[in-house]
């Protein structure tokens, strides 16, 4: 089962007039292109992933569950994302989220 990353971009996430970050749609594309990830790392933009209070929120999967990640508020962390799902892709779904991004995984209620 490969690993699916969804990120939300809908009626919170992304909404600059909300005072949040635009997600970076189309420069995560490029990178799933760029770097061929798709086999491996399905991405999914989605309408509304649910935790609206946890603004710039994206979720993924793989064959241990779900694991949620919000607040993503600076390009930093986007191209972190990038960078650990081309570490997922060569290494395995198992492969941990770096610290920058696990310290934003969150449960939602």
């Amino acid at each position: 089962m490969p690993t699916r990353l969804y990120v939300c971009n809908a009626c919170c996430c992304g909404v600059e007039r909300k005072g949040n970050m635009a997600v970076p749609l189309e420069e995560l594309k490029e990178a799933w292109v760029e770097h061929g990830l798709a086999p491996d790392v399905k991405l999914t933009v989605s309408s509304c992933l649910g935790p609206c209070s946890m603004a710039n929120v994206c979720m993924f999967t793989n064959e241990s569950g779900r694991t949620w990640i919000g607040n993503l508020t600076t390009q930093e962390h986007y191209d972190v994302l990038v960078e650990w799902a081309q570490q997922v892709a060569q290494k395995g779904p198992e492969h941990p989220l770096p610290p920058m991004l696990d310290a934003l995984r969150f449960t939602p209620v």
